[in-house]
């Protein structure tokens, strides 16, 4: 009976998918509506079934059984005793001969702290880590009976037959394969696969190799606070202090046949590892002397010293690596929070390059595919009505035989190299940039907090706030997140997604206390006039007023202007009124101008058209009054140096419970911002 009232409401589900193009968001049911429960736990089903035997002696041994008797919510990947006896024959082992410590691997590997029906898991990387807080990989396939099925970690299949058996607290997933995570660092992964070996070469050579096996700081003591808080309209919720501190990376890694094919007279398969490795650095020296010309003469920029940091190829091959793990969701999860048909998903991402961006991006706007399909991944490509720059293609399937999930982040392939060239900074980077808030800090994504949980529940309890059982908001101890300071009086606080809210992924960070916060921003490509801008959401009564500061030295910024009031949405700055509005697209495109022109004159901007909350199209930024963006900072800017905002509560109304969100930030240069009716106006996405 569970099983068939869990298929009716899947399947209904999956016709409103496809009639309307969205899932419900606030009013879908609960697990404990769509699931009929008889009362048996998770470890009564492991005992319980024969064929289950061996993973549930492995649970035991680990110390876990009493914790899959208890109330909670889990997912188990189920491996059967055929899938065990496999594995175990491969490793040379038996059911005896594994100690403890491999059956407290082996088990919470399988286990993840959320419920996770089939239906659930998108392409990409399941939301929540497994116990062993490492990412489990999903891919949509088809089974030999040519059913829809799940892949794990490009290896095991979810039995279609038996998927989504629930129990109470909790739902089972039998699986083909016991499920098995690298324990190699990115570097030594990248050279196990015989496709990349320029790349993995001249990754050793520059020494960025080692510096990408660092995998937890051992510094970072987690204090085990869990602080208690009201933010926007939720009476009262819970945030953790993170568990540990890690480090990660991506790579984006050119197989030596594309380098052999793109750059012949450079490289080639019948030249030596040397020479090969001579036509790269030449390469690099193509690109990146015209960027930094006072270091041609520079001794370390030489072959001879590939491990300089003036060197080109070092430069070269830092700038195909992020300075984090991405978790596999190399954009927003799910595209949430883009109206695609105007707007394609991208990411602006920091890389071991310093003063770097790189524009990640996921392509679905129509008009602009030129060739390419839906749903494909490029790097620094800008397609619109002004520039053609088709950009590096992502390849995110890696053969099989070559696992891409290290312990400390994933590689993927791209058909061309990166460069930070001035097409990169002038044409690819002079445009609105906009970051999330959750992107300005690598330690967010490699700790993956980033969109963690069931973004659909946007309502809980206090209690579930604390044990986490939709995901988990965290605060962050002062020297947590690099280029950040935090007072004693305040704290910095990542918000879970949640469809409902104000915020443009759902996610949000805020300033709670008496705060006083100071960041570092992302680097501006080029040197010269630019906008900084935050978007986030204002709360008549609720958020406080916060001072603005700005500067190169975070001891000494200068105050930005009058104080910023949260608590001031779009109809009062526009009607000065609380009760006026009108959405921006009902509007004409007189008035809609007209209105764009006041705000812009008063240093605001209505929130982004291109993004939307809840789950319709329709419930675009632009026609919250409430979601806006203000102009921080105009002025000029250098590239290559380090640039800060600080933020600090000035008002005390709301006692010791001041509130400042953070959604995301914008980076805007002149050629944008500062264009008039006599040119291109900037658009409103």
């Amino acid at each position: 009976m569970k099983k068939i009232l869990y298929t009716i409401w899947c399947l209904s589900s999956v016709l409103l998918v496809s009639a309307f193009g969205f899932s419900s968001c606030d009013d879908d049911p609960d697990a404990e509506n769509y699931y009929t429960f008889t009362g048996e736990m998770m470890s009564d089903y492991l005992t319980s079934r024969p064929e289950y035997s061996e993973f549930a002696q492995i649970v035991d041994r680990a110390g876990l059984m009493d914790l899959l008797s208890a109330y909670g919510h889990f997912t188990c990947f189920l491996p059967n005793n055929t899938a065990m006896d496999s594995f175990l024959a491969a490793k040379g082992k038996t059911m005896e001969s594994l100690t403890v410590l491999d059956c407290d691997t082996i088990a919470r590997t399988h286990l993840v702290n959320m419920i996770y029906s089939t239906y659930e898991m998108k392409e990409g990387t399941l939301a929540t880590q497994n116990m062993m807080r490492r990412p489990i990989t999903v891919k949509a396939t088809t089974d030999d009976d040519g059913n829809a099925v799940i892949m794990l970690n490009n290896a095991s299949i979810i039995y279609f037959e038996t998927q989504n058996d629930s129990v109470e607290n909790g739902i089972v997933q039998p699986i083909s394969e016991v499920l098995e995570s690298s324990t190699n660092t990115l570097p030594d992964l990248i050279e196990l696969n015989p496709r990349v070996t320029l790349f993995s070469r001249a990754l050793g050579e520059t020494g960025l190799a080692d510096e990408m096996r660092l995998y937890k700081d051992p510094d970072y003591v987690n204090p085990e606070i869990m602080i208690t808080y009201k933010s926007g309209a939720e009476p009262e919720e819970a945030a953790k202090s993170p568990d540990d501190r890690l480090y990660g990376y991506t790579a984006f890694l050119v197989p030596d046949s594309v380098l052999f094919v793109k750059y012949p007279t450079l490289m080639g398969e019948n030249k030596s590892s040397q020479e090969n490795l001579k036509g790269l650095y030449d390469l690099a020296c193509q690109i990146y002397d015209p960027l930094y010309p006072q270091d041609v003469n520079a001794p370390g920029h030489s072959f001879e010293n590939l491990s300089d940091s003036v060197n080109p190829l070092r430069r070269f091959i830092a700038y195909h690596i992020l300075d984090r793990n991405c978790q596999g969701q190399l954009t927003v999860r799910n595209n949430f929070g883009f109206v695609t048909t105007l707007l394609n998903p991208n990411e602006w991402y920091t890389t071991m390059l310093p003063y770097s961006l790189l524009k990640l991006e996921r392509l679905y706007v129509s008009q602009f595919l030129y060739g390419a399909n839906a749903g494909d991944y490029y790097i620094n490509r800008r397609c619109d009505n002004q520039f053609t720059v088709y950009g590096a293609h992502l390849i995110t399937n890696v053969e099989a035989e070559y696992d891409n999930n290290s312990l400390n982040g994933f590689y993927y392939y791209v058909d061309d190299v990166l460069k930070f060239d001035a097409t990169t900074r002038e044409i690819v980077e002079g445009v609105r940039m906009r970051l999330d808030f959750s992107t300005l800090f690598p330690e967010v994504q490699s700790n993956d907090i980033r969109m963690n949980g069931d973004y659909s529940r946007s309502r809980e309890s206090l209690e579930d706030s604390k044990n986490g059982r939709y995901g988990y908001n965290y605060w962050f101890p002062n020297g947590y997140l690099d280029g950040v300071t935090v007072n004693d009086n305040g704290y910095f606080v990542y918000r879970r997604p949640r469809q409902g809210y104000w915020s443009l992924h759902g996610d949000e960070f805020i300033c709670q206390g008496d705060y006083d916060i100071t960041f570092r921003i992302p680097p501006v490509p080029e040197t010269g006039d630019w906008q900084i801008r935050l978007g986030y959401a204002a709360m008549v009564g609720v958020r406080g007023v916060a001072q603005i500061y700005f500067g190169e030295d975070p001891k000494n910024l200068i105050p930005q202007g009058i104080p910023l009031d949260m608590n001031k949405d779009l109809r009062k700055i526009l009607y000065n009124s609380n009760s006026t509005w009108y959405n921006y697209n009902d509007l004409s495109a007189e008035k809609r101008q007209e209105n764009r022109k006041t705000l812009k004159n008063l240093g605001y901007y209505y929130g982004c058209n291109g993004g939307y909350r809840d789950n319709s199209f329709s419930n675009r930024f632009a026609d919250i009054y409430a979601t806006l963006r203000v102009v921080l900072y105009t002025g000029h800017i250098e590239a290559g140096k380090d640039y800060y905002i600080r933020i600090r509560a000035v008002s005390s109304k709301q006692g010791n419970n001041n509130e400042a969100m953070l959604d995301y930030l914008e980076l805007v240069p002149k050629q944008v911002y500062g264009v008039v009716e006599d040119g291109e106006e900037e658009d409103d996405l």
